[in-house]
């Protein structure tokens, strides 16, 4: 495959996990209006598992259940779980774009942890970038109006442990994606289990199906994205990550009605805004940043 091809190929591979992102967050909304979110991440857990045990086989089941750096892969469960089961609590209360506009976000916080937790140097047009990120935020927020709620509160405190897990995930640059992936699925499951005791609705035939679909949806579109970051470099493709937001207004709007304030409009412009500038930079720094050192992509 020449470059060009590979490029534009990943550029598709990206298009199609973004997508599927953005209807995994749909159904995650539509679900967690009736299920608790508990009950969403076990069975969507249970359903990814499935999807990939083929590959866990493949890779070594003693391999995959024994990683290396077991504290740091503890600690990325750990961030990755909350973040999960945040998003979910966020989004049944906040509209999805909204929830969507924090949540990336993210990538703003991946350079104040990496200055501060890694000792990378940040000069000051990074952090110039930043700054206009929290603009962004404060803007989205909305801190002297009613927007400013413990949803809200919560998406943010998401965002964060999401750029929390991709810190972590620098940390762990040898260990295969599989592992990555088997490791966050059931760290999901585990935290969907403790949060079961909370409340069960027993789901009908069509919603257990949709709940199970979910998982599938969300481990498909991780493939995408990881295969994406193989096929192109990161600065051809993770800019295309904040169609992200498009698509939540879209279904947003046409599914459950919401659409964004102005405020919340303006808050993402700035934050996409921010997020471009860093990966521009980032860029200029080094040509081929690896995958776990592009901004974040997707949502949970």
């Amino acid at each position: 495959m020449t470059s060009r091809n590979a490029s534009l190929a990943g550029i598709a591979m990206m298009l199609l996990g973004i997508l599927l992102f953005s209807l995994n967050d749909v159904m995650g909304k539509w679900l967690v209006a009736t299920y608790t979110v508990g009950q969403v991440l076990v069975m969507r857990s249970l359903a990814a598992l499935v999807v990939i045990m083929p590959f866990v086989f493949k890779q070594g089941v003693r391999r995959t259940l024994r990683p290396e750096h077991p504290g740091l892969q503890a600690l990325r469960v750990l961030f990755g779980s909350g973040e999960v089961a945040l998003f979910y609590l966020a989004v049944s209360y906040l509209p999805l774009a909204d929830t969507m506009t924090i949540w990336l976000a993210a990538p703003v916080w991946v350079v104040i942890l990496a200055a501060l937790l890694l000792g990378e140097r940040v000069d000051g047009r990074r952090w110039l970038a930043v700054a206009l990120g929290f603009v962004g935020v404060a803007v989205a927020l909305n801190p002297s109006g009613a927007s400013l709620s413990m949803p809200a509160l919560i998406a943010l405190l998401g965002s964060f442990l999401f750029a929390a897990m991709m810190i972590a995930g620098r940390q762990l640059r040898g260990t295969p994606d599989v592992t990555l992936v088997t490791w966050q699925t059931l760290g999901a499951l585990l935290m969907g289990l403790a949060l079961l005791p909370f409340g069960w609705v027993t789901p009908s035939l069509k919603d257990a199906a949709l709940l199970g679909l979910l998982g599938i949806v969300a481990m498909t579109a991780h493939i995408c994205v990881t295969r994406s970051l193989k096929l192109a470099e990161a600065s051809v493709v993770v800019p295309y990550q904040y169609t992200l937001i498009v698509w939540a207004l879209v279904f947003g709007w046409f599914i459950f009605g919401d659409w964004p304030t102005p405020a919340m409009l303006c808050g993402a412009a700035l934050i996409v805004a921010a997020g471009l500038a860093l990966l521009i930079l980032e860029r200029r720094a080094a040509p081929a940043p690896s995958p776990l050192e592009a901004t974040g992509v997707g949502a949970p």
